[in-house]
């Protein structure tokens, strides 16, 4: 399980580091504009270089490790005097269902199925919010999805500023010079994905209002919208560097953190 988490943790890094590169190219008006910031983009870019193809596998079977670790943590509960909390395990089994879904469309992808692991985030959020809004009480259930979504990125940003991520670290191995880095790493990586998170529930609980799927957005839409705003690129590029950094932070993770 230590070996299937830090191998997790590597591919995530990996996925996020090239989602921040892509979203960092589109801010600066470079070679990004016609690449997808989001998972499908990444794997698209991976392939793309020397033995692409195989880091794909690679990938795909890295986060299988993931989705094997979390259900272990579900399982026999987690590292910490709390792991072993029901809430806990219920958070840790979760996550190993959305890291064998995100494991699966890896492997999918590297298998030849383009539409999987490759496929546009945008249309697969504003597919799946139609779908929804065709049930009956549509509107509430993409509403209150919208609501837990804002919710799990202020969750996740709070938690990065309040350095929470420390007590899942092996802090005591670091030099100090390396734990400030760490620190640097995991407050401005949480906080950039905390804030996408938060702003792509908005977009789902404006397309629930709305009644409208196409005002969903997924990953790639939600980071260019921000270059709507003012100062767009700029803070675009700002959230495109924490995504960068969060992806260091997962492959500190890799190094330090407790199993």
């Amino acid at each position: 399980m230590t070996a299937a988490a830090k191998a997790g943790f590597f591919a995530r890094g990996l996925i996020y580091l090239l989602v921040g590169v892509i979203a960092l190219q589109i801010a600066l008006g470079g070679g990004g504009g016609k690449k997808q910031a989001d998972r499908g983009g990444a794997l698209a870019e991976l392939a793309e270089k020397p033995f692409g193809a195989a880091m794909l596998w690679v990938v795909g079977i890295a986060l299988v490790g993931m989705a094997l670790w979390r259900l272990s943590e579900a399982v026999v509960g987690s590292a910490g005097p709390d792991g072993d909390k029901a809430s806990k395990r219920a958070m840790s089994a979760a996550r190993a269902v959305f890291y064998a879904f995100v494991s699966y469309s890896v492997l999918s992808y590297a298998a030849g199925e383009k539409s999987s692991g490759g496929g546009s985030s945008d249309k697969r959020s504003e597919d799946v919010t139609a779908m929804a809004l065709k049930w009956p009480g549509g509107q509430w259930i993409v509403g209150a999805a919208g609501l837990v979504v804002i919710g799990a990125g202020v969750y996740i940003a709070t938690r990065a500023v309040m350095r929470k991520f420390r007590k899942h670290l092996r802090t005591g191995e670091m030099s100090p010079t390396v734990r400030k880095v760490v620190d640097v790493l995991g407050v401005g990586g949480g906080s950039a994905r905390g804030v996408v998170f938060a702003v792509a529930g908005v977009f789902a609980l404006i397309a629930a209002v709305q009644h409208e799927p196409g005002k969903a957005k997924g990953m790639d839409d939600t980071l260019r919208s921000f270059r709507d705003l003012p100062a767009g690129p700029w803070l675009l590029a700002l959230i495109a560097v924490g995504l960068v950094a969060f992806g260091a932070f997962s492959w500190c993770n890799a190094r330090w953190r407790k199993v």
